[in-house]
């Protein structure tokens, strides 16, 4: 069995073993494989892991052998899943091994909106608390989240992870889901898209990203927002329109927004959000803790040995069996 890794560094860049993967036959890890090279490396394997390296219908059409590809991910949008289907190939994901860790860094960003803690602590290293004349300072801006709205766009597991943790702040919840009748979580309301906006204090996106919500967030929904609220997005970054979101940030249309995801990672240096007023960025670390990476493998591993056994989990193109 031959098993080919396009891109392993993000997932492990030294700090893992790839045990759990080589016990399955010949595991091939390359850190990272441009476009024109996916096909190359492919090529012979029989299993193909991808975290964020393209794969297309022509290169899948163009690997007899290929009989599996696995998402070191829970989103699938960088492969051609219909292709795969009409193959028999199927694709299978890793839903779920980054809950935690996405909820944890939302509310270190919306905190960080709060109380600009980086900003403080620069300063009084910068010697403001020495000169101040006081015992304290720097009192502007700071506000509690008790009794503020969190709007959720999105209610799978790590909107609902990230709404648990809002409740504990004594926020209210709106959440914007396809269909609300088959949620029952108690202390959440349900709102459109718009209604949601408008509504909260805080919009945090927490949605796939699909043909129909690619820049949902654009000029017309942020002008439905308070000027004082903000937005997180931890999901996808072509969600949201970044030239309309700086707009808006420098205009002071809105107060700030935090986000660990652009529309194109890494950004070129044209990105209007890198010089966007209270725009705060983190290069995509979110799903990126030590113990998230773990749980992708062991999952990506369960997922392989299902399929060696002649089953399938976790299929996201909807093929039944191999």
């Amino acid at each position: 069995m031959h098993i080919v890794i396009l891109d392993g560094y993000s997932i492990n860049p030294g700090d893992l073993n790839w045990s759990s993967l080589e016990t399955f036959g010949n595991l091939t890890v390359y850190d990272r494989s441009a476009p024109e090279e996916v096909q190359e490396r492919s090529a012979g394997a029989e299993i193909v892991l991808t975290n964020k390296s393209k794969i297309p219908g022509d290169v899948i059409h163009a690997l007899p052998q290929l009989r599996y590809i696995g998402e070191l991910a829970t989103g699938y949008d960088n492969v051609d899943i219909e292709t795969a289907a009409k193959r028999n190939i199927p694709v299978c994901n890793v839903p779920g091994y980054s809950t935690s860790s996405v909820a944890q860094l939302t509310w270190a960003l919306i905190l960080e909106l709060t109380y600009n803690i980086n900003r403080r602590s620069n300063e009084v290293h910068n010697g403001a608390w020495t000169r101040s004349k006081d015992f304290c300072f720097g009192h502007e801006g700071l506000f509690e989240l008790q009794g503020k709205t969190l709007g959720l766009i999105g209610l799978g597991q790590i909107g609902s992870a990230v709404a648990k943790i809002g409740m504990a702040f004594g926020m209210k919840i709106v959440a914007t889901v396809r269909n609300p009748a088959k949620y029952d979580m108690p202390g959440v309301s349900f709102a459109s898209v718009n209604e949601c906006f408008a509504q909260a204090d805080f919009v945090s996106l927490h949605c796939p990203l699909t043909d129909a919500n690619r820049e949902m967030v654009n000029k017309e929904l942020i002008e439905r927002m308070k000027p004082t609220a903000y937005l997180i997005n931890t999901a996808r970054g072509a969600l949201v329109n970044e030239q309309d979101l700086a707009g808006a940030l420098n205009h002071k249309q809105i107060a700030g927004a935090a986000v660990d995801v652009l529309s194109l990672e890494p950004p070129p240096a044209g990105n209007p959000l890198l010089k966007a007023s209270n725009c705060i960025i983190t290069p995509h670390i979110a799903w990126a803790t030590r113990q998230a990476r773990e749980r992708l493998l062991y999952e990506s591993a369960e997922n392989i040995k299902t399929f060696l056994n002649g089953g399938l989990r976790n299929v996201v193109n909807g093929v039944k069996k191999v």
